[in-house]
């Protein structure tokens, strides 16, 4: 499993929603699956085995979330480095082409969030920026072809 940069916020958040899958979601999970049984033959009861669906989908995410945290790394900003683009940098790029700008912060992709200007490091802008300079052209690989932007700014916020 790969390690996953989190910073403390992303991390809490995470722990808070795996909590409340395994209490929360288990509870919910079990009794539709009681409601299902009490509704008597289980080789034809589509709502057991659509509630023994959720429970797998349920135990599945669980899982997940916990290899996450067992691998996850908390980012101190103090830590990081402005000088070129990294993991947390909220960075300032101008779109050659057309001229606009734009400012993104790089985040882990389990705390990505377009509507807050939060781009995964794992996307194809935010592996295009990684280790960037200002000044420097960052050439993204896109589904609509190649973009070439110029890194304005870097900052740690």
């Amino acid at each position: 499993m790969a390690i996953s940069y989190l910073t403390p916020e992303g991390y809490q958040k995470l722990r808070n929603e795996l909590e409340h899958l395994k209490t929360k979601g288990r509870e919910e999970v079990s009794a539709a699956i009681a409601e299902a049984r009490d509704k008597g033959d289980l080789s034809e009861n589509a709502e057991y085995d659509a509630a023994k669906d959720a429970q797998g989908y349920l135990e599945m995410k669980i899982n997940k979330m916990e290899k996450v945290m067992a691998n996850a790394r908390i980012l101190d900003k103090s830590q990081l480095d402005a000088s070129s683009v990294t993991i947390l940098s909220t960075v300032k790029i101008k779109n050659k082409r057309n001229k606009k700008e734009v400012t993104y912060t790089i985040v882990a992709e389990t705390e990505a969030n377009l509507k807050e200007k939060k781009i995964s490091v794992t996307s194809p802008i935010g592996k295009g920026l990684l280790g960037k300079k200002i000044g420097d052209t960052a050439q993204v690989t896109t589904p609509a072809g190649s973009i070439d932007f110029e890194i304005m700014s870097i900052e740690i916020l």
